[in-house]
C-alpha cells in the first residue's frame, strides 16, 4: 500500500542487496551504512512527510505496510530506520492536525536532517511518560543532564529527540521533549554497542551533562505520567510501537518463509516419503507458525487504518497500541522457537542464518512497553482505573 498514483520506494533490488548485507552487518556489528544511503537516495527517509512540504506524503497506514515489506528483508535495517521515520510520521500528523510548531522538523527531514530517539533510560519503563534525566530551565531553554541509552541511528543522527523532568515546580513535575542538535556541546557518545541482537543499528548510549537546547526545538512541554498525553506524546507511542509490531510482523514473514523453503528440501532416515514435509509433526507446526502470523496482518492493519482516518478511541489508544504491539512481539518469539526447532541442529549455526532470526525475535518483548507495563496498562484501562494511580492496599 502507497500513497496514490505512486509506487513503492523500496524496490525488488534494493531489498535484494538489503537481505544480502543483513547477516555481516550482524557479525561485524556493524551499522547499517550501504541501506542507509539507499533508503536515502530512494528518498524512504521523508516518506512521511507531507507531499505539500516536499514529502512522499504518505499515511502512517502506508508507511507500516512500507516497515514491514522492509523488515521482511532486513528487519534490522527497519527498526533502526523506524526511529527516523516515527519522528517524522508523529511531526506530520501533527502539522496534519493544524498545528503547525513541528514543521520546521518536516522541512529539515526534506534539507536531509535525520532525526534519533534517545528516550531510554535505566529503571524507566515509561519513557516518555517519566524520566530519569533532568530538564532544567534556563533562559532561552533547557539543559538536559542524565543517561539515555539505546541511542538509535548513532552514527548518522543529526537532531536526537530527548526527553528530561523539569522538577522547577516540585508540585507540578514536567516532562519536556525537545531535539538536541548533533552540534550541541555538553554531551558524549559512549560505544557501548555489543548486544545479543539488532545489531545493525549502532544504538550507542548518550550521556548528557547540561546540554543546552533552545527553545526553538522545544517541541513539548507536558505534566508527567499519562496526564502529559496530547496528540503529540500519543502519536510517539502509535509510531514507535506499531512500527516496532509491524517489522516484527516482517520479521515473522520472513522466518515463516525460510522455514517452508528448507523444509521441502530436508529429508529425514525416520521418513521413507522423501522430504520432512510429510511428516504429521512438521505439518503441526508450520500450521501453527502460519496461524500466528496470519493473525497478525489484519490486527496490525487494522489499528494503522483507524489512526489514519482519524477514528475516535479517545483514552482506549493506549491501551490497543501496547496490546498490538505486545501481540505481534509474542507471536514473533513462538514463530522463532518453532522455526529454530524445526531447522534442528543446523539451524545454531551462523550458516543457516536461523540463530541470527532467533536473537533478533527474541529482543521484540524488551522493546517498550515491556510486558509488565503491557499488562499494568491494559488491565488499568479495561477496569476504569487511571493509569497514573497507585496501588492502594487495605
Amino acid at each position: 500500500m502507497t500513497a496514490a498514483g505512486s509506487t513503492s520506494m523500496l524496490t525488488d533490488a534494493m531489498l535484494k542487496r538489503f537481505a544480502e548485507r543483513a547477516p555481516g552487518y550482524d557479525r561485524d556489528n556493524r551499522f547499517f551504512e550501504e541501506d542507509f544511503a539507499d533508503l536515502k537516495q530512494a528518498g524512504y527517509l521523508t516518506a512521511a512527510v507531507p507531499r505539500e512540504l516536499g514529502g512522499g506524503g504518505l499515511t502512517f497506514a502506508q508507511m507500516m505496510q512500507e516497515q514491514r515489506r522492509l523488515a521482511t528483508y532486513a528487519h534490522a535495517t527497519a527498526l533502526g530506520i523506524n526511529m527516523h521515520l516515527y519522528w517524522t510520521g508523529v511531526a506530520a500528523d501533527v502539522w496534519r492536525s493544524g498545528d503547525k510548531s513541528l514543521e520546521w522538523l518536516l522541512t529539515g527531514a526534506v534539507k536531509g536532517e535525520v532525526y534519533a530517539a534517545g528516550h531510554a533510560e535505566k529503571g524507566n519503563d515509561i519513557p516518555l511518560l517519566m524520566s530519569s534525566a533532568k530538564a532544567e530551565p534556563v533562559t532561552g531553554g533547557y539543559r538536559f543532564t542524565g543517561h539515555k541509552h539505546f541511542g538509535s541511528l548513532t552514527p548518522v543522527w543529526t537532531f536526537l529527540g530527548v526527553h528530561g523532568l523539569d522538577t522547577s515546580d516540585p508540585a507540578a513535575p514536567k516532562v519536556v521533549h525537545a531535539f538536541m542538535p548533533r552540534a550541541t556541546e555538553g554531551y558524549s557518545i559512549k560505544d557501548t554497542w555489543d548486544v545479543l541482537g539488532m545489531r545493525a543499528t549502532s544504538s550507542q548510549d548518550t550521556i548528557l551533562e547540561g546540554a543546552f537546547v533552545p527553545d526553538r526545538y522545544v517541541a513539548r512541554v507536558v505534566p508527567a505520567g499519562f496526564a502529559g498525553a496530547d496528540l503529540f506524546v500519543l502519536a510517539i507511542f502509535q509510531w514507535a510501537l506499531t512500527g516496532f509490531a509491524n517489522i516484527y510482523y516482517g520479521l515473522s514473514q520472513q522466518l515463516l518463509a525460510r522455514t517452508v523453503e528448507s523444509l521441502k528440501k530436508k529429508t529425514s532416515l525416520g521418513i521413507s516419503r522423501g522430504s520432512m514435509v510429510h511428516h504429521p509433526e512438521v505439518q503441526r507446526s508450520v500450521a501453527q507458525m502460519v496461524m500466528e502470523v496470519e493473525a497478525l496482518g489484519p490486527y496490525l492493519d487494522r489499528l494503522a487504518d483507524d489512526w489514519t482516518n482519524g477514528v475516535d478511541h479517545g483514552m482506549a489508544w493506549p491501551l490497543k497500541i501496547v496490546a498490538a504491539k505486545h501481540r505481534a512481539v509474542e507471536s514473533a518469539w513462538k514463530v522463532a522457537d518453532i522455526a529454530l526447532e524445526l531447522a534442528g541442529g543446523f539451524g545454531i549455526f551462523a550458516a543457516a542464518g536461523m540463530e541470527r532470526l532467533f536473537r533478533d525475535a527474541r529482543l521484540g518483548r524488551i522493546h517498550p512497553a515491556n510486558p509488565a507495563l503491557t499488562y499494568e496498562i491494559v488491565g488499568k484501562m479495561s477496569l476504569g482505573v487511571h493509569p497514573d494511580e497507585q496501588p492502594r492496599w487495605g
